[in-house]
């Protein structure tokens, strides 16, 4: 009996390590280092694959649309086969009181045309970020609607 208990222990213990060591997450409320970031995104080319906007799924608004971002300039450029528009992008701390958490990385987005375009322009939360995958959400202050937004690497 003694020998199960020891055995049951051991593995408890073991478990509980191995799960606080597994994190995928990006937890942008304990970094201010926009470095490793602006790498990521800065590299290769990147599509939106969700696109929530305020429970509304406008993804296909942007099927086909290759979007670079530059971090020299601050610029980036969404392209099609067709179409090219360009907008800003930047990396800000936010640590006013305007969104939760309120001492957070929020990724900057702006276009000015076309009106699809124009619904990304926001400063997002970063919810996660991986090397290939980044997800953000902001929540709207007047209507409380929410917005997320995906983008995958190509």
């Amino acid at each position: 009996m003694k020998k199960i208990t020891r055995y049951a222990v051991l593995a408890s213990i073991f478990f509980l390590n191995v799960a606080s060591m597994c994190s995928s997450d990006y937890d942008s409320t304990s970094s201010t280092d926009f470095t490793p970031i602006i790498n990521t995104v800065s590299l290769g080319t990147w599509r939106i694959t969700s696109f929530i906007d305020s429970d509304v799924d406008e993804t296909s608004h942007f099927t086909g649309y290759n979007f670079t971002f530059n971090s020299s300039n601050g610029k980036v450029t969404a392209s099609n086969s067709s179409n090219t528009y360009t907008g800003s992008w930047s990396i800000t701390k936010e640590d006013s009181n305007d969104d939760n958490p309120s001492n957070d990385l929020d990724f900057n987005i702006a276009f000015t045309s076309p009106e699809n375009f124009v619904d990304l322009t926001d400063d997002w939360n970063i919810v996660s970020r991986t090397d290939t995958k980044i997800q953000l959400v902001s929540v709207s202050g007047g209507s409380g609607g929410t917005d997320y937004l995906t983008f995958e690497k190509n």
